[in-house]
């Protein structure tokens, strides 16, 4: 009986102690705790007993506490037209929370069948199905542990790694420091631990980043969501950034040699916009991008557009990585019959992607990639690159993310992508972070959420390509292909294998 209730108690113990690791994630950014929660997790793993669906169950729990409280923001989107969708959003972040610790209850069962009670095992197929969540189903890979290093010492590693061999990094060190030895090994684990807090608690030491002589300006008009589309408000906010684009340069600094405006900046569709083009071409003597909705044979895209100084479109990006259930509905056409749609989809399947990643000419500025909101979430993605670029631009609305948690850890994925990269990054969002980002993922300048206004920030000079920019995720997978091979193998021949 008593060995029952440690059981269920540890069960119960698990949801807890996901919800303290997700402090990590911002708006907390408390990276010391998410690796409290960590090792609790692996404590856990090694005391359950019990067969593998007995450890799923384990770590689906720790996955849903964790969850549920890193991605708490998904409630916002449903609550923009609450009569029509706020009925969905408790549902919305229960099922999501749920399938997302479906990956981290397999990891769990996983490792138990392959090596009862070995937590470095946990490590490994934890990082796997960390992995495997940036792929299925297009992939959502918000959330993830190491994304809550990015303003720490730690973080740097993403460019010698990558985010997901930095999630292995974390969950190696969590298993290590419940291994049972002598001294010896009692002595080295705090020598571990003491050098783990510090990197999780120091920030990047870095020398600051060269500035280029050219100036980006980030244009936030802070429209609200429910307001950019509505006949009686959008044409203030488009005056808005209008007088953004047109205005002196911020105090003694020099004019800009590119604005940004963010994702679907102007309400109307690319082809019925000529005459808000031109208005934007009469205001800007500079190159301008933003973000536009346009349709080309009957399909809608969510597109970016460079003017050149007299309004004209120079070049054009669609955005190829779209939100599933948001831009576009799996079985739209039949899901509208039930009145069913994506919440930023036009009608039917939603938007259509693009062929994939590009990269734009931007004269003296040099090439950038451009990123549609989502795009920043995936590291892959923007490896995929056909050419290294200057830097990264991304322009994003944000105002789908809510007030707190959902732009903040947004702007910490674009700050990965700096990192990992390389290269620094001009991020244009609509009700903000509006930030220019160094190739350290340090934020240079920015504007502080749901405010409108601009900045004039000088564009940093990209670094060497980093690592991990040359061998993506290719290591990673094939060292956790042979270390989880091996283990099955040993299995096989010594089932009853522990540390």
């Amino acid at each position: 009986m008593r060995q029952r209730l440690a059981m269920r108690g540890r069960l119960l113990l698990a949801p807890l102690a996901g919800a303290i690791a997700a402090f990590g994630q911002a708006p907390y950014e408390l990276p010391v705790l998410l690796f409290a929660g960590l090792v609790a997790a692996f404590w856990l793993f090694r005391a359950q007993s019990g067969g593998p669906m007995r450890a799923a169950l384990l770590g689906w729990g720790f996955g849903f506490g964790y969850f549920l409280h890193a991605l708490q923001w998904i409630v916002s989107p449903f609550m923009v037209d609450v009569a029509r969708h706020g009925w969905m959003a408790p549902f919305a972040l229960i099922l999501l929370a749920a399938g997302m610790a479906l990956f981290w209850g397999l990891a769990f069962g996983l490792a138990r069948w392959i090596a009862p009670k070995r937590g470095l095992a946990l490590a490994l197929t934890w990082a796997a199905v960390e992995l495997l969540r940036a792929y299925v189903f297009t992939g959502f890979p918000w959330a993830m542990p190491a994304q809550g290093l990015v303003g720490v010492m730690a973080g740097q590693g993403l460019a010698w790694v990558g985010p997901y061999a930095l999630n292995l990094w974390l969950f190696a060190i969590a298993a290590i420091l419940l291994l049972r030895g002598p001294l010896s090994l009692r002595l080295g684990q705090g020598a571990l631990a003491l050098s783990t807090v510090l990197l999780l608690l120091l920030p990047p030491q870095a020398p600051p980043a060269v500035l280029t002589e050219n100036v980006v300006r980030l244009v936030q008009p802070n429209a609200a969501q429910r307001d950019k589309w509505n006949p009686d408000t959008f044409e203030f906010y488009f005056s808005r950034q209008l007088d953004y684009t047109a205005a002196a340069p911020q105090g003694e600094g020099t004019a800009p040699d590119l604005v940004i405006w963010p994702e679907t900046a102007i309400p109307w569709s690319l082809d019925m916009a000529g005459s808000a083009l031109d208005e934007i071409g009469a205001a800007s003597d500079v190159p301008v991008v933003l973000g536009v909705q346009r349709r080309s044979n009957m399909r809608y895209y969510n597109s970016l557009v460079v003017l050149d100084e007299g309004g004209a479109v120079d070049q054009l990006y669609d955005k190829h990585h779209l939100v599933p259930f948001g831009e576009y509905m799996p079985l739209g056409d039949l899901m509208a019959r039930f009145g069913i749609h994506g919440l930023a989809a036009q009608e039917g399947n939603g938007f259509s992607s693009g062929p994939g990643a590009q990269v734009l000419d931007l004269g003296p500025l040099g090439a950038a990639l451009p990123l549609i909101c989502y795009e920043a979430v995936f590291a892959h993605d923007v490896n995929a690159a056909p050419a290294r670029p200057a830097f990264l631009m991304q322009v994003t609305n944000d105002a789908w993310f809510g007030k707190a948690a959902g732009p903040r850890q947004h702007l910490a994925q674009a700050r990965m992508r700096a990192i990992e990269q390389g290269l620094p990054m001009a991020r244009a969002a609509n009700t903000g972070i509006s930030a220019m980002i160094d190739p350290q993922g340090r934020v240079i300048a920015s504007l502080p959420l749901n405010s409108a206004g601009f900045i004039d920030a000088p564009l940093p000079a990209p670094l060497a390509p980093t690592l991990y920019s040359r061998s993506g995720d290719l290591p990673l997978i094939l060292l956790l292909t042979l270390c989880l091979a091996g283990l099955a193998v040993a299995r096989r021949r010594s089932p009853g294998n522990a540390d």
